[in-house]
Order: C-alpha cells, then sequence, then structure tokens
C-alpha cells in the first residue's frame, strides 16, 4: 500500500537543525537521542525540552508533518533546543518484537539515567523539562520516583509534563481483562509473541490476518484495520486511543497509522497489568537481581522521600481517555493531597489518550498549555 507520507520523515521539522546522538545502556543495548535545535541565535543557551514517546511510537510522533507538532510549537515560543528520546520501546529499533523480554524496570533503570547522562554532555547545567507520554511517561515516573537518576539529573529535570498517564494505572474492566488473560492466550494457544496493527497485510488464513480480520469485526466504526488493532491492542473503544475527529485524514490512514504505532511484544503487557493490580507502578519481579537498587513500590518509595524528586509534574489527560481512563485525575489527587502544591492538571475536552499529542488541533487546545507550565518552570 503507497504511503502518502514517508516513514521516519523530517519533513515536519525542515526548517531545524537536526543530529542524532547515539548511547548505550548499562545493559548493552543501543539508543538514540535525537537533537532539533532552532537555528536562530540563543536556541542553544536556554532551557532544554526532552521529549520520551510511548510504546510502539517513537520520536516520530513529535515531528509530524501533516500538522503544527510538538517540536515546532516548542521552537516557536521560545524553546529553541529541543531533544527526543528513542528507548527501547521505539518502533525504530527491533527491540519490541524480539524473543527477550523486557520491563518497565529496564527501562526506568538502564534507559533513562543513560539518557539524561548523554544530553548533559551536550547541555551541561541548563534545566531539562521533560515530556512524557504514555508508558513512556510511567517509566520516566519509576525513574524520579525510584532514585534511579543520578543526583544532577534529578535536580535538572525542571519540570514533567505527564501526557495520559503516571504513577497510577487505571484501565476499563475490559482492558484489565486483556492485560490478565491475553499474553497466555496469544502466546501459548494461538501462537502469536507480539502483535502488530499491520497483521491485515500478513498472508492469507495466517493467524495474524484472521485475528485482524476478526478484531474488525468488532470495530465498525472505521475502515481501517491499523485502527481496529490498536484499539485491540490498547485501550478499550471505538476507537480506544484517540477520538476520529480529532486526527487529519492522512493521519488516519492504514499505514500511517502502523507506522506512528507499530508492533508491540507481549512482555510489557505483562508488568502494566501487575501495575494496574496493585493500582500503582511496582516491580514486576522482586527477586530480579539487576533491579535490586529499586524500590517495590515506586510511588510509595516517592511518598516516603519527598524531598529525593522535587520535580513539578503537569498531569495531562483527555476527557474521553479510553486507554488510561482516569490515572491522571487519581495520580494528581493522591500527589496533591501528600505533597501539596507540586502537581497540576489538565484535562483536555473532547479528547482521548494520544491525540492530545498527535491530533491535528493539539497546537491550538493542547499545547499552549503545556508552554505555559514550562515556562512558569
Amino acid at each position: 500500500m503507497d504511503r502518502t507520507i514517508p516513514r521516519f520523515t523530517l519533513d515536519g521539522v525542515s526548517g531545524a537543525q537536526v543530529s542524532v546522538h547515539p548511547f548505550t545502556t548499562e545493559d548493552d543495548l543501543g539508543l538514540t537521542l535525537t537533537r532539533f535545535l532552532d537555528p536562530s541565535p540563543g536556541s542553544s543557551e536556554g532551557d532544554v525540552v526532552l521529549l520520551v514517546h510511548g510504546l510502539t511510537s517513537s520520536s516520530d510522533m513529535f515531528i509530524m508533518p501533516e500538522h503544527r507538532n510538538l517540536v515546532r510549537f516548542l521552537h516557536g515560543n521560545g524553546f529553541g533546543d529541543v531533544w527526543a528520546l528513542d528507548f527501547r520501546m521505539s518502533n525504530r529499533f527491533p527491540y519490541n518484537v524480539e524473543t527477550r523480554g523486557h520491563t518497565l524496570d529496564d527501562i526506568a533503570h538502564f534507559d533513562h539515567p543513560a539518557a539524561l547522562r548523554e544530553l548533559r554532555r551536550y547541555v551541561g547545567a541548563r534545566r531539562i523539562h521533560v515530556i512524557a507520554h504514555c508508558l513512556g511517561s510511567v517509566s520516566f515516573h519509576m525513574s524520579l520516583f525510584g532514585g534511579a537518576l543520578d543526583t544532577d539529573d534529578t535536580g535538572g529535570v525542571a519540570s514533567l509534563v505527564a501526557n495520559s498517564v503516571g504513577p497510577i494505572l487505571r484501565v476499563h474492566p475490559w482492558a484489565r481483562l486483556k492485560l490478565r488473560f491475553g499474553p497466555p492466550i496469544l502466546e501459548h494457544v494461538i501462537g502469536l509473541t507480539c502483535l502488530d496493527p499491520r497483521f491485515a497485510d500478513a498472508p492469507r488464513l495466517s493467524r495474524r490476518r484472521l485475528l485482524a480480520g476478526a478484531v474488525s469485526l468488532a470495530h465498525p466504526e472505521c475502515r481501517e484495520p491499523a485502527c481496529h488493532m490498536q484499539s485491540f491492542m490498547w485501550g478499550s473503544g471505538r476507537p480506544a486511543m484517540y477520538r476520529h475527529g480529532n486526527l487529519r485524514p492522512e493521519t488516519h490512514v492504514h499505514e500511517r497509522l502502523a507506522d506512528l504505532n507499530s508492533a508491540a511484544g507481549l512482555y510489557y503487557y505483562r508488568h502494566v497489568s501487575a501495575i494496574v493490580a496493585a493500582g500503582r507502578a511496582v516491580r514486576l519481579d522482586p527477586s530480579d537481581p539487576r533491579h535490586a537498587g529499586l524500590p517495590g513500590d515506586y510511588l510509595a518509595h516517592h511518598l516516603a522521600n519527598p524531598d529525593r524528586a522535587t520535580t513539578p509534574v503537569l498531569y495531562v489527560t483527555g476527557d474521553h481517555n479510553d486507554v488510561f481512563t482516569d490515572s491522571n485525575i487519581a495520580a494528581h489527587r493522591v500527589l496533591e493531597r501528600a505533597l501539596p502544591g507540586r502537581h497540576e492538571l489538565e484535562i483536555i475536552p473532547g479528547y482521548g489518550h494520544i491525540d492530545t499529542m498527535i491530533g491535528k488541533n493539539a497546537h491550538i487546545d493542547v499545547f499552549p498549555k503545556i508552554i505555559d507550565f514550562l515556562k512558569r518552570h
């Protein structure tokens, strides 16, 4: 199927100076930071913004050419030095579909601390603001709340914007059932080790194609198989990840949706299921010696050590979030009760889970609220 928008395109940031900075984690994975520098004088001297994607997506969600994307908006509003992290969840790497399983603990322990250390090599002691989406936000909270970041890094995180979800995970009952029973059924009954929005493109009568067809039967709201599969993979809704009307037509097509949010192995679902069952971010395997330095309960550790990470947080969510429901509302309530004055909440009317970042009018309805928060910190 022909693409109207090239995969991994930089057309959305054509005016920026772009440079790629590879680095390696302590568990030997190669990751990248991409710098988008506004060529205007002084851009490399002010505050820095680090963008963190979610599971199955990548830095591409922040530089989409079909609308005024987040990087361009930041450049136009005084934040000229923007970096985007592609960590082990990124669809730019093969890690999501490899047999080896990764967890959010791996990301909290290895990816985010390494990324901040690498970023510090270039920006020094300048203030860093982080905007994190989905499980990128959850894992960054785990790094921040669990003490995985170096002291200098923690002090240098001037603010955190958490889109859709943070340290507390809540989902619809149907999504909870999928999290609990989906991975063992898919792996041991159907024989699949990952889920991919492109399953409708698989050979006829293959398990992948048959699953995509069955999923599409339950989603008559549109004709895009990738949209249907993404709703099956995450959340509970028709569709689950966004409101259709918030996307440009060229975004809501099979190939583009699958490019933006690609395949995911089933191992992350197990950790998400454990966090949902606990009600807050917890380690998946407390006996794993690699993560002995991380707390078993990240939120409880943070509340018991409130002076360890004092970063102010803005929790953002659509009022139709059919992936993580009222998770950010609950997180704001719990954290503000314990640590008043450090947290803010923005509920965006008419938005869902990811359209707050990739929606055609996000630069009107969402991004100005983020800019206001960044400038106040």
